[in-house]
Order: structure tokens, then sequence, then C-alpha cells
């Protein structure tokens, strides 16, 4: 049943967008890229905070700056020259502490990795975040302590690298990591916005308002976002990991990918849901093979080799 702040949300969007489409719909993306709290509020979520920080204790705590903004960043693993590396990206509302398990199973098998904090999340600065915005953290992030070997995103930060790895914003250099997961994220943006219109009530014209008020604000169209057609210009090794009992993003996101490249592989978790599937042991078994796996030992010799280029 639908909470009393969500009916008064879906009441006032719908009254606004009967009288000035284009008014709600700078209402409605002032919403949706709103950031949620940083904290945990429930007893469960704080709990699982509290053991992804003790997890990263030992992690070390570093902040990459560009422009007006900051990201906060967790390195696991001794800087090195010959070990991979592997950019861990969380997903909305989330932080690199829910990525722990994930982060510290990549470590153990091998690599030195990297847990961003998107805007508007944990240790970064701002509330509010878009995929541009994304993008621009992960370039950012890259040109600090890349070239990366691999990266794994979860959710929005799954579909978020793929853009950002598609090179998809203007004036924003692609994402240039070898190997890509993506676990339990949308593949079709456009889906993300008609979902969203119907959670909060839009009207029609209130909708593809948005739509183009999204599209000049990130300066690409919504449909160069979709994952898929990213995923064939790449050509590289891509890890798609979903739940069928994911209630949050359905499954058919990840049924997009499927017979699409023999590049392209599919790991089905089901029973793990949208959030604890990061968790799950047979998953980051599985990430963890994919991404340093399959030759990525010979992949990584060549970008430390680039690694050491450019530090003279």
């Amino acid at each position: 049943m639908p909470s009393f702040a969500a009916k008064v949300t879906r009441f006032g969007f719908s009254s606004l967008g009967r009288i000035s489409p284009e008014f709600a719909s700078r209402a409605a993306l002032a919403l949706f890229c709103r950031t949620p709290p940083r904290r945990p509020t429930t007893g469960k979520a704080k709990k699982t905070f509290a053991e992804g920080a003790r997890k990263l204790a030992m992690a070390e705590k570093l902040a990459v700056h560009y422009g007006s903004a900051k990201v906060g960043v967790h390195r696991i693993g001794s800087p090195s020259c010959s070990a991979p590396r592997i950019l861990v990206v969380h997903g909305w509302g989330s932080r690199a502490e829910y990525l722990a398990d994930l982060a510290m199973g990549l470590r153990e098998a091998g690599a030195e990795v990297f847990v961003l904090d998107l805007p508007g999340h944990g240790r970064s600065s701002g509330r509010i975040l878009d995929m541009r915005m994304a993008a621009v953290a992960m370039s950012a992030v890259e040109e600090r302590f890349g070239p990366f070997d691999a990266a794994v995103g979860h959710s929005f930060g799954g579909a978020a690298l793929m853009t950002a790895a598609g090179g998809s914003f203007p004036g924003i250099p692609a994402f240039s990591a070898r190997r890509l997961a993506v676990i339990g994220s949308p593949s079709r943006i456009e889906d993300v916005f008609d979902s969203f219109a119907r959670m909060a009530g839009l009207t029609p014209a209130t909708a593809v308002a948005l739509a183009k008020r999204a599209q000049r604000r990130v300066g690409c169209p919504v449909e160069a976002l979709d994952g898929v057609p990213i995923a064939l210009k790449l050509a590289k090794p891509l890890l798609v990991v979903h739940a069928e009992d994911d209630k949050e993003v359905g499954a058919d996101q990840a049924r997009r990918y499927l017979g699409l490249s023999e590049l392209i592989r599919h790991h089905w978790a089901n029973g793990h849901g949208h959030r604890r599937i990061v968790s799950a042991p047979e998953v980051i078994a599985a990430v963890a093979d994919f991404l340093l796996g399959d030759g990525l030992a010979g992949e990584a010799v060549e970008t430390a080799r680039l690694r050491a280029a450019s530090s003279f």
C-alpha cells in the first residue's frame, strides 16, 4: 500500500502537471536526481552498514577532487603495478560499506580494489546524482588511479558504468576498463523513467517533458544510455548477474543481453533478490573469476605497462 507521502507526491504532480507540464517536469527531475540520506535508517540497514564499515576499516580512505566536487574512494590493497586494478561502483542510495563483501572478495582473489562513493553518497559531496555526474566521477577516479583492468557495478552503478564505458556523454572520456560486470542493473533507461513516472503520478505530458529535460541535463538522448547497444559497440567481455526474484530491477533487463555476443556471459543468482546479491558468495566468486580469469593476467601486463608509462 502506498505511503501517505507517496500519495501526496502523486496528487501534487498530477495536479501540477495539468496546470503546467514544464514546471511539473522541473520539479520531477529535481526529485528524480535527489539522493537519499547517506546514513541507514532501518535496523537491518544499520547492522549491514556497521559490518561493512568494520570490514573496510583497514582500507585507505582517499578523496578525488575535480572542479568543486569531491568523491570518496576506498582503496583495498597496497599500490602495485602488477596487481589487476578493479573499480567497484555501488547503486542508488548505497555506498562503499554495502559492497564490502564484494570488494574484499575481489581483494582476496588478487586484485587491488577501489570502491567509489558516487556523488551524493557516502563520503562524496553533493545531494544530487545523474548518469553524467557518475561518468564524470569515474573519469576523475580513472585519471587519478587508472587505468583499471576491470570494473563492476551494482544496480544504478552498473548502468552508470555501462554508459561511462560507452562514452555516452559529450566531453567526457570513455571509461576504459577492459572487462565489465553488472549486477542487478537496468539496461534500458527509458524503463527507469517510465517506472518513476508511474510512481510519481506524472501526467503523460509531464513524463514527455521530463524525458526532454533529462536529455538536456545529461547532454544526450535517453536512448543513447541503453546498455545493449553499448555492449555491442564496446565488444568487451561483460558479465551480467541478476536474480529472477529481483523486485526492484526486473530480470527482463538482464535478459535483453542474452544471445548478443560470445563476449557476454550471464550468471543467474536466483534467490538473492536485489540487495543480498552483492554479498552472495557464489556471486562474488563468479565476478572474481570473470574479472580476474580468462586471460586477464596477460591483459593486466599491458595495463601495467600503460600505468607505468603514465607515471613518468
